[in-house]
């Protein structure tokens, strides 16, 4: 049984004794429930429900590109269809409360219904759409095989089609599909672009829909709030079963949010928004730190920045309970490898103890299946490892005391790389290696030693292994001249006494403040690891974090807000030996337990500009706050605060404006655009461009689109089947093209796309730039355009 309603109303299920998973998911993500829900009857653990698969993303042909702006000033979807208006997006299934059964229940759109009446009051305003409609986990029925669920359908006037699968507690399976209308008898629907550029004026169609067997005649009347609307209230008359398109034209004078409202009579109201992005172009300044206590940055804003282009974002990062808590979710998930999948290892046999210290209850069984799943990948590498991957697996197994394999695989895995130990006492070594590198794999091999000293025979074969080593880090000292080698040996606890005070001098005085307010360790040219990587400017902060710790002089807090800050819950800081390290100096750094809300508030010159709560139940979250910023022209004193102050938190803040855009050309590239002189809606129109480079380079062509258009995808793609271009990518606002490189004494390279306007109106196309990807110092850059569509 279904009780149906707009607004609300409650889903009623009779289908046996059992359990239900209710999903409200739109039908391009059926195929992907149907699969989670086929692994979980199978027996498959039902996780997979906790955090359904992503919308569906339209599909790009190429990747690596991104907008002028960094994404930010005027966020972009990705896909091919450009900045034309597209249909509301379908709803995405969204993570659920943490009880999680192996069945399912969908809502999916079909054709708008014909059937629902009114009972002639007023309507009210729809403002509701969600791109998540309903996702409920587990629902059990009672002893009659009836559960109740109450939901609130979006305002989206549309057909809802429902299906749901259950099971019984023996097993047994069944389903039952039906559906409810969400509709009106009459209704306005303006449709709307996804975004327009300041200075834009467009001509906005506004759909009258008449369901009913009479003619309408009703007041149509358009309200702008962010731009100027022109002729927005008029009669229309609508025929039966029939629609009218009026057009409103809507004027967008400045950068910032423009809601629409619309209202047919007393019939029905809508009211949706969309941004206007700046013209100009995007200067950014950033600055980070530690919530520690209030933090107080100088930041200059241009003078010349456009009128409401000025804004400012402050993202707050997760501590280190977050990060244990993101790390726990994802390593499972990431490439596997000797590094990878001993960091996984030793990340289950920590957890429990790391978990309890932060204030969090472990959860025994998903630890104790992480461990199983990294220990069958950590034994088929053990089987004759290496010495360097002795010394990446060993202190992974030997976290498992408790399980008699890995222990007894940690302690021989020890006793090997002890026994690689050189008469002179360095560890591991060859042909060709640098003094840096094995200087740092030494190091290595005696944290590795250390680590088993669970038996008499580990302790004495740490401490002789210690002596030996202590010798070759203070015979070499003098040749210790970069700051990452010096980090290594004092983060592993190679070095003591006046050795270790020379080395913690030295990583000091390599440290790195930046204009953002983090600091950093940077790696030299011809640094190594001891697995002959480079390693990453984050991981050699974090391990200046554990070199550094209990150095009065040390910046340890403008260091973890640069930790905190590249920290990323999909890949965490890199590869498994940058995610240990990384951890280990998140630990270090913010040990204590989070309170359960901080308060966060940003000031400008002492006056308040944007606040929120971080809420500790989030914690893999970051916490992101953006408003307008006018007036930061100039120099300003920007506080950020927190309450209470928490080590444990860094921050990043952001100020962004934009400036009249300036042609400019470097490295010997030009370019011509051409765009279309007489585009018309719905017509195809062709864009030229003409670029004239240097042979043999590889160029990236990026074009800031109108409102409205769309690039036709069969032109691009015969682009790339005629060798003219390598790859193409469309998001709303931009087209990113590789373009071939030119051959020597060739002519210039000319290349051809097609572009479709939805929009009528006299439209901002946007800056032209065309690089060369990974030289910043080649580019060349050509000013925004108009465009006139009819």
């Amino acid at each position: 049984m279904i009780s149906r309603g707009m607004k609300g109303g409650a889903l009623g299920f009779v289908l046996g004794v059992g359990t239900v998973v209710i999903l409200g998911i739109a039908a391009d993500n059926m195929r992907k429930l149907f699969g989670a829900s086929a692994a979980a009857l199978a027996g498959d653990s039902a996780t997979a429900l906790m955090a359904p698969p992503p919308p569906p993303r339209k599909s790009m042909k190429s990747f690596g590109a991104s907008s002028f702006d960094e994404g930010w000033l005027g966020a972009r979807g990705t896909g091919p269809g450009g900045g034309g208006m597209a249909a509301a997006p379908a709803p995405a299934v969204a993570e659920a409360p943490s009880e999680v059964s192996v069945d399912d229940f969908a809502a999916e759109e079909e054709e708008p219904s014909k059937d629902r009446g009114g009972d002639g009051a007023p309507a009210p305003t729809r403002a509701w759409f969600p791109e998540t409609f309903l996702f409920e986990p587990l629902v059990v029925t009672d002893a009659s095989g009836q559960a109740t669920v109450p939901v609130r359908v979006p305002d989206r006037l549309t057909q809802w089609r429902v299906l749901a699968l259950a099971h019984s507690r023996s097993g047994a399976q069944a389903g039952a599909v039906t559906s409810f209308a969400g509709t009106l008898p009459t209704y306005v629907d303006p449709v709307l672009p996804p975004f327009l550029r300041a200075g834009d004026t467009v001509r906005l169609p506004v759909q009258v829909v008449n369901t009913t067997d009479k003619e309408v005649v009703a007041q149509l009347k358009v309200d702008v709030r962010g731009a100027q609307v022109e002729a927005g209230a008029r009669t229309v008359k609508v025929p039966a079963r029939g629609s009218a398109v009026e057009l409103v034209t809507v004027r967008a004078q400045g950068a910032g949010p423009v809601t629409v409202r619309a209202s047919l009579g007393d019939a029905d109201a809508v009211v949706r928004d969309f941004d206007v992005w700046a013209t100009g172009q995007p200067v950014l300044q950033t600055r980070g730190g530690s919530l520690a206590a209030p933090r107080t940055l100088s930041l200059d804003g241009p003078a010349a920045a456009q009128a409401g282009s000025e804004r400012v974002r402050l993202q707050v990062f997760p501590g280190a309970l977050g990060v244990m808590r993101a790390e726990l979710a994802a390593v499972e998930r990431r490439s596997s490898g000797a590094a990878a999948d001993a960091y996984a290892l030793l990340l289950a046999g920590q957890a429990p103890a790391l978990l309890a210290s932060l204030g969090e209850t472990p959860d025994a069984d998903a630890l104790k299946s992480l461990a199983r799943v990294a220990a069958q990948r950590v034994l088929r590498a053990a089987r004759a490892p290496s010495v360097d991957v002795a010394t990446r697996i060993a202190e992974g197994a030997l976290a498992h005391p408790d399980n008699p394999v890995l222990a007894r695989l940690g302690e021989r895995l020890a006793a090997q790389v002890a026994q690689a130990q050189r008469p002179d006492g360095t560890c591991q070594g060859g042909d060709g290696w640098p003094l840096q590198r094995l200087l740092v794999a030494t190091a290595d091999c005696a944290r590795t030693v250390r680590a088993a000293v669970g038996t008499d025979a580990g302790k004495q074969r740490a401490a002789a292994f210690t002596a030996r080593s202590a010798g070759v880090f203070e015979r070499y000292l003098p040749q210790v001249k970069d700051g990452y080698t010096a980090a290594v040996l004092l983060a592993e606890g190679a070095v003591t006494g006046s050795v270790a005070d020379a080395l913690r001098t030295r990583v000091r005085e390599a440290v790195k403040q930046g204009a953002d307010g983090t600091a950093s360790l940077p790696v030299e040219p011809g640094t190594m690891r001891a697995d002959g990587v480079k390693p990453s400017v984050v991981e050699a902060t974090a391990m200046a974090v554990l070199a550094l710790q209990g150095d009065a002089k040390a910046p340890l807090a403008d260091l973890g807000a640069f930790l905190l800050a590249h920290y990323s819950p999909g890949y965490g800081w890199g590869d498994g030996q940058a995610n240990r390290v990384g951890l280990r100096a998140a630990l270090a750094l913010f040990r204590q337990p989070l309170p359960s809300q901080v308060r966060v508030t940003l000031e400008r010159d002492g006056r308040i500009i944007t606040e929120g709560t971080y809420d500790a139940k989030a914690l893999r979250e970051v916490l992101s706050l953006e408003a307008a910023a006018p007036g930061s022209a100039g120099t300003h004193a920007w506080t950020v605060r927190a309450e209470p102050a928490v080590p444990g938190l860094g921050f990043s803040l952001t100020l962004a404006a934009a400036v009249p855009w300036k042609r400019e050309a470097q490295g010997g590239l030009e370019f011509t655009v051409d765009g279309p002189t007489q585009a018309r809606v719905g017509q195809l129109s062709d864009v030229r461009v003409v670029v004239g480079a240097p042979s043999s380079l590889p160029l990236r062509f990026q074009q800031e689109l109108p409102a409205g258009v769309q690039v036709d995808a069969a032109s691009l793609d015969a682009l790339v089947s005629s060798g003219r271009a390598e790859s193409w990518e469309v998001q709303d606002g931009l087209l990113s093209l590789r373009i071939a490189p030119r051959t020597e004494g060739a002519a210039p390279v000319q290349v051809a796309f097609r572009v479709l306007p939805t929009l009528a109106g006299t439209l901002q196309a946007g800056a032209s730039r065309l690089d060369v990807p990974g030289q910043p110092g080649i580019t060349s850059l050509l000013p925004p355009t108009t465009w006139a569509v009819r």
